[in-house]
């Protein structure tokens, strides 16, 4: 509501000049103004803007601002009415031509979609001598030539549910899958869901069995954000970029003067003393809000993160002291977790800043109790019989409180090694088996150096 007040407040008083008709405003449509400005870029996804849409606003006080206005018609965007660009199947053509596959890996099954082709599911285990014994169901199979061939522009656009948004998706139909056993042997079939995100390497996001031996398997790409109708959008507030003209300050001087006072009316009755306040925050959110730096190397977090090229040496120290902590996931929620000391759940919002949940907490006790009733260490056999530790579990209990159970959250973290051309490049996936509980998979080349150092508690250390 406040962003409208402003903005019907600006217009108000503002003066369109040139000629431009102002747009019709709806209730119906959340806005939001901006001051970036001179030198800013305008957004590349979600709602579409042009340089040329927009009106000069002066206030009262003679301040004048270039506002440029998306390009919003009855809550869509006009672009999708006008769009006459690739069709959806013809933005993921590259995808299904360049014979690519995507990997998920998760506690016991990897998932391999290759796109066009076929979904598998497989789990391998060495065993004495060189005999690899494979598990393995494919979920979906192409049948047909061509599997972009589009229904028709008049088709409606499916939508799911992901983290409490609806989101638009491409389907692709994958049947001929491995016999099933609990449908009269019929074959197991999958739909395979596209969905727009810029930032995307083609993760599959999850692979779910909605009914016995039929999936929902979900893809994200930034191909199909080309797409008016498929763009993804960060926020569902549309922004108005206000830039100040050569004399004006960055916001009007009135806006200022209202915004301090909203901020006195906001201060609590009774005053905290600052340090207190600030020593509070540190201690609860400093992990969180600040970006991990090892040294004077800060961290990319988007996926999979890439870390700076520390010595090997170094990194171990690092990371087994707590210091450096690992950050990873892919869509709503992202995860950092620090070794023998947390792991967080968090999600950055431009409008609500970061929510964070603790999902867990380190207690050495708890989890050497935890220990003696669950395996801290699995192993395989190498070619020449000898033993070797494929992976550790960690339990992090004494997380929030789960409004579904009324008991604190609680994790176990399996650490596994991944052998990468980056050598230090991580993945991190969550999976939540029982209702807030979960498991946390991490896999990193870093780990594949410490794993033979596990104790009997599974317990790492630095290697001698």
């Amino acid at each position: 509501a406040a962003p409208r007040a402003l903005l019907c407040g600006l217009l108000a008083v503002a003066v369109a000049e040139g000629g431009r008709s102002l747009p019709q405003l709806s209730d119906d449509i959340p806005f939001r103004v901006n001051w970036p400005g001179t030198e800013f870029s305008l957004p590349t996804t979600g709602v579409l803007y042009k340089e040329d849409n927009y009106i000069i606003m002066t206030t009262v006080d003679k301040e004048k601002y270039k506002c440029i206005l998306p390009l919003i018609a009855s809550g869509n965007e006009e672009e999708e009415k006008d769009y006459k660009g690739p069709t959806p199947g013809e933005l993921l053509e590259p995808l299904f031509k360049q014979s690519s596959c995507s990997y998920r890996i998760e506690s016991y099954w990897t998932y391999e979609v290759c796109h066009g082709k076929h979904i598998r599911q497989y789990h391998e285990e060495k065993e004495t001598g060189q005999k690899i014994n494979i598990q393995e169901y494919y979920l979906g199979n192409m049948m047909i030539k061509n599997p972009l061939s589009e229904p028709g522009l008049s088709y409606s656009i499916p939508t799911k549910n992901i983290e409490g948004q609806m989101t638009p998706y491409y389907p692709v139909e994958m049947g001929n899958g491995t016999p099933c056993s609990l449908r009269q042997n019929l074959p197991r079939s999958s739909t395979v869901m596209y969905i727009c995100h810029p930032e995307a390497k083609h993760e599959i996001l999850s692979v779910a069995e909605v009914t016995t031996c039929e999936y929902e398997v979900v893809i994200l790409t930034p191909l199909l954000c080309n797409h008016p109708k498929y763009r993804f959008r960060a926020s569902p507030v549309n922004d108005i970029f206000c830039q100040s003209l050569p004399g004006s300050p960055l916001k009007p001087h009135n806006l200022e003067q209202l915004e301090k006072q909203q901020e006195m009316m906001k201060m609590p009755f009774r005053r905290v003393k600052e340090e207190e306040m600030h020593s509070t925050k540190e201690e609860k959110f400093s992990s969180i809000h600040k970006p991990v730096a090892v040294g004077s190397h800060q961290l990319l977090t988007v996926g999979t993160t890439h870390i700076s090229k520390l010595t090997d040496d170094q990194l171990i120290k690092e990371f087994l002291s707590g210091s450096y902590c690992f950050h990873g996931g892919v869509g709503w929620w992202k995860y950092e977790f620090c070794y023998g000391k947390y792991v967080h759940q968090y999600h950055e919002d431009k409008e609500s800043g970061k929510t964070s949940v603790v999902v867990g907490t380190w207690s050495k006790e708890e989890h050497i109790e935890w220990s003696r009733k669950n395996a801290a260490r699995t192993y395989y056999l190498r070619e020449d019989g000898t033993q070797t530790v494929r992976m550790v579990s960690h339990f992090y209990g004494n997380g929030d409180v789960c409004d579904l159970t009324d008991k604190p959250r609680q994790v176990t973290v399996k650490l596994k090694c991944k052998e990468s051309d980056s050598p230090h490049a991580v993945t991190i996936y969550m999976l939540e088996p029982h209702s807030c509980q979960y498991i946390l998979g991490v896999e990193s080349p870093v780990i594949c150096k410490i794993l033979d150092t596990a104790d009997e508690h599974g317990l790492l250390s630095v290697p001698s």
